[in-house]
């Protein structure tokens, strides 16, 4: 999956951003400005929501990174429903005033991915994660660790995007999808890893160092 330049606006919301501006636009000129201010409040979250301001990969090779900006709902010892596993599942809840670019947590590559079709209730809901529409990459780390990121539709998010396929090698902090309008991101995890967050903490993909895989996972020389 190639990179691309990091343009500040996702480039998934420039059709959203056109479509709202120019209904501002287009209100402003007929029926004044002061009518149009309820349209041009829209077009300015539409703006904000699809920022995606370029991060910094934080330098040690052994860290997870936050997939997403938001805050921490689930941190727990769970069976992986993806790879038949027990796992530390994290989610990260992002609501729609955080940046919903979704970037790898690991360095590694795909080895599959699933799509399911759901629900579309509150994404800070436990359920969420095995109710709601999402989609799921295997990700193998580099160090040989399985690590499963799967996006999760939310209330009012009508679709998940995801760029990355099999077989794609993904480095830390890099852009692999987005969600749209409110959602959560699931990471699971070896039994062995060294988790850095607690619910309730707020965390910003890529800078935050979600957690840390521990001695036996490194890379050999």
């Amino acid at each position: 999956m190639a990179h691309y330049p990091h343009p500040i606006i996702a480039r998934e919301g420039w059709p959203h951003i056109v479509i709202a501006f120019t209904a501002a636009s287009g209100a402003t000129l007929l029926v004044g400005w002061l009518w149009a201010i309820p349209l041009w409040v829209i077009a300015l979250f539409v703006l904000q929501f699809f920022r995606d301001p370029p991060r910094e990969v934080p330098s040690d090779r052994n860290a997870i990174l936050a997939p997403a900006d938001g805050r921490i709902v689930a941190v727990e010892k769970i069976q992986d429903p993806y790879l038949e596993r027990e796992a530390i599942k994290v989610s990260v809840f992002m609501n729609v005033f955080n940046v919903h670019s979704n970037r790898s947590p690991v360095d590694g590559t795909v080895r599959d991915k699933w799509y399911f079709p759901g629900k579309f209730v509150n994404a800070d809901l436990p359920k969420a994660s095995l109710e709601n529409e999402r989609n799921a990459l295997w990700i193998q780390a580099d160090n040989g660790a399985d690590v499963t990121c799967v996006q999760v539709a939310g209330l009012v998010a009508k679709r998940i995007i995801c760029h990355a396929s099999s077989g794609d090698h993904l480095a830390r902090g890099q852009r692999f999808g987005f969600i749209r309008f409110g959602s959560r991101v699931d990471v699971y995890l070896p039994l062995n890893t060294k988790i850095n967050v607690n619910i309730g903490d707020k965390v910003s993909a890529t800078l935050t160092v979600l957690a840390e895989f521990r001695e036996e996972h490194k890379e050999t020389s």
